[in-house]
């Protein structure tokens, strides 16, 4: 699509920033310093008490130094967390170069969906499914950029977030937070940690609420989380972490979906358009528990084991868009328009036709994963040998009811009266000026198979990080897989990993990595497909730099991902309808830059940016494919994507202010529509007095209207939020 000369201009002069800012050489500055008896005191940036991390053990499940990575890693601050006033993971992705949303909590990473989180570095999601993960117990976020078959098993080849969540502290502290905002926006939440017994017992008690309505028709939602953790130091050398966490999470007129657009990506109807009536709902219950024991065996041997587990409860009642009459075919408006018009429902082009589904899910799940790490110096070469092994179990139920016209229609009926009654029917609604008069309690209802799945996962990994010299560093890595779930055949896979750092200075380092990922797919018993495991493998090669004495750190990495047999939603996928609900498209190759920029721009001034280019096409087909076009462009990956935050602290009055803003390129949908680009813009005031700490958000400034992502033609597009603003007030004892 010919773009503005505008937009043109838009993304190049910001691309052009984001590489100069990354890559110019003009950022070191040379250090004097008198020769005398003075005491010199080195301070570093800001960056690193606020928006760097240092440290992150996601890549190689030891703590390592940033520089030593050797691959693109991202961590999210807590103070990025709060700046941001982010509450929800997806307020989160516009700070991570080469992620955007896909749906709910779900991503595009490099060109992939990824729905997949860890949670401590271990699986155990509690909102997988249609919630959206809270952030109240997050400390940060870590997102490991490619394929993570090695340490983690099965995954998508785009990355991997993990949430590092908040653990009891051995230091008292007490917060009292509460906070309003647009859309009725109410909350608040307590916290508070400390010493039990001296340097024995430490706890932390938390407590979150918020209620909140929506921008969407029908939406609103309350969610809760109670939290409790107490850390033992039971010898000198064990450390013991328990942590439980309560969720409810209750989500009035919620599944949402899109909302319809034209081919070219226009909305169709206002974004408040929902399907949903009044009484739909979404609720989710769980309890999480984990268990952490860290242990020095000996003076150059560790251990780390993590048990996690949880049940959660999820059901919905929802209505699904199933198109709109204006879409039907000329035979199917003869057959259906004047049975709509004697039920008395919308029959003009604008009318939606839908879907009823009541549906229960229940899980039970749990984990246990244990690392031994070992450094030693054999032959003069330093190594860190890591050694671990993860195993999963898990028990899903699903079940569900349906109603649409399509079956109360044609169903039979004890009287032929009965079918004469607009109320056991799902009513069309017009989409341009809806009407919500459903009563879904007396609509007819057609039982679906209930399914009941059980899934093991086990794997065994060994890891080696060299440092040969100085200058090099290496890292090597292999993984087994088993996999196998009930019904179906059982799955392994071996994923290795290699990779090595050059560091020609204490400011550089090169990187060049090897390695593969592994997804085997579930499929249903009912389905007309049988899904193969999806293969990836990629090679990246990257540049670290740090600047002016620490304050500034950058991150360039290039990368290539194959993925074979992929696999994707199927646009045209309605339940009960005989359709596999998932696709086997055949290849898609991935291939992009990002750069990403952190740190201290002066004394008071801070902030983060971050650039990725990518470029996901099918590059090998199947006759079935969903358009069936070799050279097409993957679904949800925009070619450009840009962000960044800077923060401004005005140490005089106590105070900081904010600004950031979002960009991203324009995509497809499944359906192959038009998913248009957007800038949206953000800004945050701080203040501190005393032991209150006042903050304000003011989100989508210039109240843009934009789609987060595209889904299919019938649900059409997600909507970003209008402009909206939150006021935060907290004290600490």
């Amino acid at each position: 699509m010919k773009q503005s000369y505008t937009t043109a201009l838009f993304k190049k002069s910001f691309i052009v920033m984001a590489v100069a800012s990354a890559l110019s050489p003009a950022l070191s500055v040379a250090q004097t310093s008198q020769e005398n008896d003075i005491e010199v005191i080195t301070v570093k940036g800001r960056a690193a008490q606020f928006y760097f991390v240092e440290q992150a053990t996601m890549a190689t499940k030891t703590p390592t130094d940033y520089m030593d990575l050797p691959q693109s890693v991202q961590v999210l601050s807590k103070q990025l967390i709060q700046d941001q006033a982010a509450r929800q993971t997806t307020d989160l992705y516009r700070s991570i170069s080469g992620v955007t949303q896909f749906s709910y909590s779900g991503v595009t990473a490099r060109g992939f969906r990824q729905d997949q989180v860890r949670y401590d570095g271990v699986q155990g999601d509690p909102y997988s499914g249609f919630s959206i993960p809270q952030l109240f117990n997050v400390e940060r976020v870590e997102v490991l950029k490619g394929p993570t078959g090695m340490l983690y098993g099965a995954g998508q080849p785009g990355g991997l977030l993990n949430y590092v969540t908040k653990k009891p502290k051995f230091e008292q502290t007490t917060e009292f937070t509460l906070f309003t905002g647009s859309d009725d926006l109410l909350g608040g939440h307590v916290e508070t940690t400390g010493i039990l017994v001296d340097d024995k017992v430490a706890y932390r008690l938390g407590a979150f609420h918020q209620n909140k309505d929506s921008f969407r028709n029908n939406a609103v939602e309350a969610n809760s989380l109670l939290s409790a953790g107490l850390t033992w130091y039971a010898t000198d050398a064990t450390e013991l972490i328990f942590q439980y966490d309560h969720i409810d999470q209750q989500l009035d007129g919620h599944r949402l979906r899109g909302v319809p657009v034209s081919d070219d990506g226009h909305f169709l109807t206002d974004i408040s358009y929902s399907a949903n009536e009044k009484s739909d709902f979404q609720d989710l219950k769980a309890d999480v528990f984990q268990f952490t024991a860290n242990i020095d065996i000996a003076d150059n041997l560790t251990n780390t084991t993590v048990i996690r587990a949880f049940n959660n409860k999820r059901n919905q009642q929802y209505h699904e868009n199933l198109g709109l009459v204006g879409d039907l075919s000329d035979s199917q408006k003869a057959q259906y328009l004047p049975v709509l018009d004697m039920l008395g429902m919308p029959t003009q082009d604008t009318a939606m036709t839908r879907q009823f589904r009541d549906q229960a899910r229940a899980s039970d799940e749990w984990s246990i994963t244990t690392d031994f790490v070992y450094e030693g110096t054999f032959a003069q070469i330093e190594h860190t040998v890591l050694f671990g092994s993860d195993y999963t179990s898990i028990d899903e139920t699903f079940s569900s009811k349906i109603s649409d016209l399509n079956r109360t229609l044609t169903a039979e009926y004890a009287d032929p009266r009965e079918m004469l009654n607009p109320e056991i029917h799902v009513s069309t609604l017009d989409m341009v000026n809806p009407q919500y008069t459903a009563d879904s309690s007396k609509y007819r209802l057609f039982d679906r198979p209930t399914q009941e799945t059980q899934s093991t996962r086990l794997g065994v990994y060994v890891q080696d990080q060299v440092r040969i010299n100085p200058q090099w560093l290496a890292i090597a890595g292999l993984r087994y897989d088993r996999f196998e779930d009930q019904g179906q055949e059982q799955d392994s896979n071996i994923s290795p990993r290699v990779g090595a750092i050059y560091q020609p200075n204490e400011e550089m380092s090169i990187f060049v990595n090897r390695s593969e990922g592994f997804t085997p797919q579930n499929t249903p018993e009912d389905s007309t497909v049988t899904l193969t495991p999806e293969l990836s493998l990629q090679h990246e090669l990257g540049i670290k730099n740090v600047w002016l004495d620490g304050c500034l750190t950058t991150t360039f990495a290039a990368y290539h991902i194959i993925k074979n047999d992929v696999t994707v939603s199927n646009p045209n996928y309605v339940e009960g309808s005989g359709l596999p609900e998932q696709l086997q498209i055949g290849e898609v190759t991935s291939k992009g830059i990002e750069i990403d920029v952190i740190g201290d721009i002066t004394e008071n001034w801070t902030g983060t940016i971050n650039y990725a280019y990518n470029d996901a096409t099918v590059t090998g087909g199947n006759p079935d494919d969903i358009r069936n076009t070799v050279g097409s462009e993957f679904v949800n990956a925009p070619d450009h994507t840009l962000g960044m935050w800077t923060r401004y602290a005005l140490p005089n009055i106590n105070s900081s202010v904010s600004i950031g803003f979002d960009y991203v390129d324009e995509r497809v949908s499944l359906s192959g529509q038009t998913v248009r680009s957007y800038v949206t813009w953000d800004a945050s005031w701080q203040t501190q007095i005393d032991n209150f700490e006042i903050q304000l958000n003011l989100k989508n400034i210039f109240d843009k209207e934009y789609a987060t992502s595209g889904f299919n033609k019938r649900n059409g597009h997600f909507p970003g939020e209008p402009r909206s603003v939150v006021l935060q007030v907290s004290y600490a004892l």
